[in-house]
């Protein structure tokens, strides 16, 4: 059976909205929810972009079931990864054991704003592999004082740390990662339905372990208004994460974007409110050997009818396909 996930996607809407969108996504009956976390929006026209570990705590107490998760955080230039572990051990007990921590190696777009540069991709692999044993260590309890190449920790210790700390998911896009994950964590999360990435994290020590996926998909009753807003708002998807990553500015992914046609939109993203199209979208992630799949509605104002009919009519045909 394939859990069918809620993005509460910082990018397009405002705290306040976040936290009730995703009462309403537990509400609707997903099974899961994911949280991405930004300093920008990927475009001017999403137009948002809140703290997302502060909706998250909010989400917390506004929810009683359903998981939350960043998708992803990166612990390795805006935030300390001692900070990381910090915040993650008292979300999960803020939640009562339903978060998890979804890390990667991050985005030029985000992490420029503390003025660290941003280094070549081998280097940052090699700090995300040293800040996510940072976090290890902290989760096991304890002092940590470390001294690496790229961290120090001075006698750090986690004050308020649950009882079993959050499972970790590390992102993946390539060999690289997907060995990182398989050695480092306890599930892997991609956003591509690339068999090749799950075979490679399975042959690194991931076999077994839980593979979330995501999805953007665009409901609406006007196919043309859903293939408008798709455009406007989510074109930057056709860079490929090699070119996503690097790019600094939400003009700079405006200038990347732009030949990207609605046409080629309506391609490669479900738009309408015909069911078939969007259980047709997962099935390659399924056929993947994901196991978990975070679906992305494209507009904040839009959120309400799409939880509305996906209460209705999406969730129950994804679970016909997969259940």
């Amino acid at each position: 059976m394939v859990q069918i996930g809620y993005t509460m996607m910082t990018e397009q809407a405002g705290p306040r909205e976040l936290v009730q969108h995703v009462v309403g996504a537990e509400e609707a009956g997903f099974d899961f929810s994911v949280t991405s976390d930004h300093y920008f929006p990927w475009l001017r026209s999403q137009g948002h972009s809140p703290y997302a570990w502060t909706v998250l705590g909010a989400a917390a107490q506004a929810t009683s079931r359903i998981p939350l998760m960043t998708y992803v955080t990166c612990p390795t230039f805006r935030y300390h990864p001692a900070v990381v572990a910090q915040k993650a051990a008292t979300l999960q007990l803020l939640s009562e054991g339903r978060f998890r921590l979804g890390l990667g190696s991050g985005e030029n777009l985000n992490e420029h704003v503390v003025g660290r540069g941003w280094p070549a991709v081998d280097v940052r692999h090699e700090m995300f592999e040293e800040a996510v044993g940072i976090i290890r260590a902290l989760f096991d309890g304890g002092h940590v004082t470390h001294h690496g190449k790229h961290y120090d920790v001075d006698s750090a210790r986690l004050w308020d740390l649950p009882e079993a700390p959050p499972p970790i998911g590390i992102a993946v896009s390539g060999e690289q990662s997907c060995k990182l994950a398989g050695q480092l964590a306890d599930l892997v999360i991609a956003t591509e339905p690339k068999p090749e990435l799950i075979s490679s994290f399975d042959r690194h020590g991931g076999a077994g372990k839980p593979r979330v996926g995501q999805l953007p998909v665009c409901f609406d009753t006007d196919r043309d208004a859903a293939i408008a807003r798709a455009h406007d708002q989510f074109r930057w998807f056709s860079g490929g994460w090699k070119v996503n990553s690097e790019l600094p500015h939400p003009d700079s992914f405006a200038g990347a974007t732009q030949f990207v046609t609605r046409d080629d939109v309506a391609d490669a993203i479900p738009c309408g409110d015909a069911p078939e199209d969007f259980v047709d979208a997962v099935r390659p992630y399924v056929e993947a050997g994901f196991t978990e799949v975070a679906l992305v509605q494209i507009g904040g104002d839009s959120q309400e009818p799409y939880l509305k009919w996906s209460e209705q009519t999406l969730l129950p045909a994804l679970r016909d396909a997969f259940g």
